[in-house]
């Protein structure tokens, strides 16, 4: 798997949304994607790429393409 598939797996299974919804989302755009589900989101991508977020990043993190450009830039994840 890549880890752009087991990227967006997260997402999918996070939110309960398929994969075409799951590539256009933002914070807060749907309900399940609320502060605690951010964090449900982060500690899944934390375990699924043992890495540690800054909370900077964490809180930057505003979109499905946003945190692939921080996860790139900041983690050197490959997508």
């Amino acid at each position: 798997m890549t880890n752009f598939e087991k990227y967006l797996k997260i997402f999918t299974e996070t939110f309960g949304v398929d994969e075409e919804k799951a590539k256009g989302l933002e914070y807060q755009a749907i309900s399940e994607w609320d502060s605690v589900g951010h964090m449900g989101l982060i500690a899944a991508l934390e375990d699924t790429f043992d890495i540690m977020m800054d909370t900077d990043d964490i809180i930057d993190f505003s979109s499905f393409e946003k945190g692939k450009e921080i996860l790139s830039k900041n983690y050197k994840i490959e997508f």
